[in-house]
C-alpha cells in the first residue's frame, strides 16, 4: 500500500508505512526501513521516467537536505517525539486545508533558490528524524504547479540521493541494524509490482485533480502525525 501511494503521487508512503510499522516495531527500526524502501522505489522510477525530471530543482534540494540531515538525526535521539510530531502535524494540516479551501493564490513561475534551500533543509531534518522527507518537497512542487508526471519523477530523483544520505547517517549512528535489513528483504516482493501499478495510475491523473489528491494526502499526513502525538505521547 505504501509503495502504491508513493508511485502514484510521488510521495506519501510514510503516511502508511511509518505509522503502521511503528505500532509493532520500534520507530528506530521503522524509520530506516522506510528509507530503504524509499531508495528502492526511487531507483525504479528514475530508471523509468528520467526524462520528466527537473534536474536543477533536484540539485538544490539535495544540497540543502544534506545540511539538514545531521540535525534530524540529533532530534531523533534527543527530542521528545510527541512534541515534534504534533507541531509538524498541525503545520502540514493547516497548509493542506488552506489549499483545499481554494485560498492558495501564491505560486512560483520559476525555481526560487530561497524556497528550494528552505524546503530542502527542512526535508533533511524530517528525513533524518522520521524518514519523512516528503511534505516540504510536496509544498514546493505544488507551488511550482508541476504536472503529475514531473512531480513523480522529480521527487524520485531527489529521494534517491537524499535517502542514501539518510541511510549513511543511520549507519553512522548505529541505527542500520541486521533487523532493518531483514525486514527490508521481506518487503521486496511487494515493492516492484506496486511501483509498476502506481506508474499507470500516475499517468491517468490530470493536473487539477492531481493537486487536489496531493493536498488530501498532505492533510492525511498531518492528521496521522497529530493523532500519533496525542495517542502515543511517550
Amino acid at each position: 500500500m505504501a509503495t502504491l501511494i508513493r508511485s502514484s503521487l510521488g510521495f506519501g508512503e510514510a503516511l502508511i508505512a511509518v505509522p503502521l510499522l511503528a505500532l509493532c516495531i520500534p520507530l528506530r527500526v521503522a524509520a530506516p526501513l522506510a528509507v530503504l524502501v524509499s531508495i528502492t522505489i526511487a531507483a525504479v522510477v528514475v530508471a523509468q521516467d528520467w526524462r520528466h525530471i527537473h534536474l536543477r530543482s533536484v540539485a538544490w534540494l539535495v544540497v540543502a537536505t544534506a545540511l539538514g540531515i545531521p540535525l534530524g538525526l540529533h532530534l531523533l535521539i534527543v527530542c521528545p517525539e510527541a512534541w515534534a510530531k504534533g507541531c509538524l502535524g498541525v503545520l502540514i494540516l493547516l497548509f493542506a486545508l488552506y489549499c483545499l479551501a481554494g485560498r492558495m493564490r501564491f505560486t512560483l513561475d520559476r525555481d526560487s533558490q530561497a524556497w528550494l534551500l528552505s524546503c530542502g533543509f527542512v526535508a533533511g531534518i524530517l528525513g533524518g528524524a522520521y524518514g519523512m522527507n516528503g511534505p516540504p518537497l510536496v509544498i514546493y512542487g505544488s507551488l511550482r504547479r508541476w504536472s503529475a508526471q514531473h512531480f513523480r519523477a522529480t521527487l524520485q530523483a531527489y529521494f534517491l540521493p537524499a535517502s542514501m544520505f539518510v541511510m549513511f547517517g543511520y549507519w553512522a549512528a548505529g541505527l542500520w541494524t541486521s533487523v532493518v535489513t531483514r525486514d527490508y528483504l521481506f518487503c521486496l516482493p511487494a515493492i516492484v509490482p506496486a511501483v509498476l501499478v502506481g506508474r499507470i495510475i500516475n499517468r491517468r491523473l490530470h493536473s487539477a485533480a492531481f493537486l487536489r489528491y496531493v493536498y488530501i494526502a498532505l492533510a492525511g499526513i498531518g492528521l496521522t502525525l497529530l493523532g500519533e502525538a496525542i495517542i502515543r505521547p511517550h
